[in-house]
């Protein structure tokens, strides 16, 4: 009883860091210059262009536009400081190359209308933090299964999912795996505990 306290404890402890990795940074005037973290969620905004307008790309490292009804990131590239871009909850189908956007770090595309997981993605070179919930993505490509140095992962909710990539040595250096609501067998979920066993898996 007292060792399966123990990995219950342990579980909660790691699925707390992991979420930690998806908070909101801290306020900006505590920690970054004025401009540098940009706040447009719900403003019913259509596309990239018409959010990013009066907005510095040579600073500008945060941008939050969930909730919106953007349809492209048209523009998007220009802004080479980018190292967190919030796109949750909008109408995107695919996305524009990302190569120049160096710096990006954590991409959220939770509730969009991907069916795919963008190529583009391959192309970000510092990614650490990927979220593709709720999207009507059918398989994970072996490129993004091959790509290394990802921290948290998630894929809730996409139920067309039934299986995940045969290799995934790539990704024993996640600290999350999210994949609630999946419809994958209890073969397939033992396969990817046993790939991945210090990595905190959730299904």
């Amino acid at each position: 009883m007292a060792h399966t306290s123990y990995r219950m404890i342990a579980l909660a402890a790691a699925l707390a860091a992991a979420a930690g990795c998806f908070d909101e940074p801290e306020p900006a005037y505590k920690t970054v210059p004025n401009g540098a973290r940009v706040y447009l969620q719900d403003k019913a905004l259509k596309d990239f262009a018409s959010a990013a307008k009066g907005l510095d790309p040579a600073i500008v490292d945060y941008i939050n536009l969930d909730r919106n009804a953007i349809t492209n990131l048209d523009g998007v590239a220009a802004f080479t400081g980018l190292k967190w871009l919030r796109l949750n909850d909008n109408k995107l189908k695919s996305l524009p190359s990302l190569a120049p956007l160096t710096k990006l770090r954590r991409i959220y595309l939770r509730d969009n209308l991907l069916s795919e997981v963008p190529e583009a993605l391959k192309d970000a070179p510092a990614l650490t933090d990927i979220e593709l919930s709720g999207n009507p993505i059918t398989e994970i490509p072996s490129w993004l299964a091959g790509k290394r140095g990802l921290r948290n992962l998630s894929f809730n909710r996409c139920t067309r999912l039934q299986k995940l990539p045969d290799d995934l040595s790539a990704w024993k250096s996640l600290k999350s795996l999210q994949l609630g609501e999946l419809r994958l067998d209890a073969a397939e979920m033992a396969r990817i505990r046993k790939a991945l066993p210090s990595v905190a898996v959730v299904f």
